[in-house]
């Protein structure tokens, strides 16, 4: 599944702009401000309807326009399919799939997506939060039932904090705690094994990318559960164990939603130690290891990559840009289309873009 074409109307900088893309790499080259991350954000927002940059999402409606709009034609095995989101500050988003509403809980016909954006380090030097959010959608991505099981620990452990605090305040007997520790336990370990499994899977491939990238000492992914439990039966027994830690502190201290996936590069921790170009390198190198996991399984995500050749030697662009164009599609960002080996290819698409206009070059022509 790809992408073969990006129509948008009132998005950031756009008025409006038509793009084909190609089925293999696409390189949007252009000065800084012109636009490059508002095209990649766009796209991400086609797909997904959300904004990979904000919380905000008002700030993609371009400045004296009323709603944003942005569709993309994704080439399936079954055809064409055309996803449209529209945003409206203050109403309900729009979302359509072949011009019909898309039904509640339907996942549309669309490519899974990885982003690199420079203000992305924060997964590898930002807090777990983020770490344990990313490594759920990696098993959510590979083993699409799985989901069912982070979302069945959430609300577990929201009822659970909420048992506490009618405890705390005197409306229930903490007796009755036993119960949604059982009920919690059994959906973290569900969502413990599903990490382990994902992490194990990622992990090989995180060393040799990382390796083939440019980091000088041995790469290593690790998750790194707060629960030293086996199974449910244990988490049990932990979560009993720290009840009165719990009821003193108003919430649940132990369990899968305090996890961390920890990237280390010479047995330290990239997060504290890591210089700003490893950190860059480390998030690269996961994004690539989790394409290549999907890969083997038919599934190669969209990569959507801004700026990541700007901090790099020729030696390492020529390494990045045969990792880009090894397998799936890839839409990447430059200042410079001199940057990216391979840019001129006959099957490489080159847009061009200056204040929010878009030039599609042909194949094979350089900017």
């Amino acid at each position: 599944m790809r992408v073969a074409h990006l129509n948008l109307r009132d998005f950031r900088n756009y008025e409006r702009a038509d793009v084909a893309l190609a089925p293999a790499l696409n390189v949007v080259v252009g000065p800084n401000g012109a636009g490059k991350t508002n095209l990649l954000e766009a796209l991400y927002f086609a797909l997904t309807a959300r904004s990979c940059r904000t919380s905000n999402e008002r700030e993609v409606v371009r400045i004296g326009a009323q709603v944003a709009r942005v569709e993309a034609t994704v080439a399936a095995e079954d055809g064409l399919h055309a996803l449209e989101v529209g945003l409206e500050p203050g109403q309900e988003k729009l979302i359509r799939v072949d011009g019909a509403p898309l039904a509640r809980g339907v996942d549309p016909p669309r490519p899974l997506v990885s982003v690199f954006l420079p203000d992305r380090l924060d997964l590898v030097k930002g807090a777990p939060a983020g770490r344990r959010a990313h490594l759920d959608r990696v098993v959510a991505a590979l083993w699409p039932a799985r989901a069912a099981n982070r979302a069945a620990y959430a609300r577990a452990l929201s009822q659970r904090n909420a048992l506490i605090a009618r405890v705390r305040a005197g409306g229930a007997r903490a007796e009755l705690l036993d119960t949604w520790d059982a009920e919690l336990a059994r959906h973290g370990a569900a969502l413990m094994s599903d990490r382990v499994a994902a992490a194990e899977l990622v992990a090989p491939a995180f060393a040799a990318r990382a390796a083939e990238l440019g980091l000088p000492e041995p790469a290593e992914l690790r998750y790194a559960p707060r629960s030293r439990a086996e199974d449910a039966d244990g988490l049990r027994a932990e979560l009993s164990e720290r009840r009165g830690s719990d009821l003193e502190r108003g919430f649940t201290t132990h369990g899968p939603h305090r996890d961390d996936l920890v990237l280390l590069h010479a047995d330290r921790p990239l997060r504290t130690l890591g210089s700003q170009g490893q950190q860059r390198v480390a998030l690269l190198a996961l994004l690539f290891a989790e394409r290549d996991a999907l890969s083997a399984r038919g599934a190669p995500p969209l990569m959507l990559l801004d700026d990541v050749m700007s901090e790099l030697d020729s030696a390492r662009r020529e390494r990045l840009a045969a990792l880009v164009r090894a397998d799936g599609q890839a839409v990447l960002t430059t200042t410079d289309a001199a940057h990216v080996p391979g840019a001129s290819a006959a099957d490489v698409a080159l847009l061009e873009v200056t204040a929010g206009t878009v030039v599609q070059h042909a194949p094979g022509v350089a900017a």
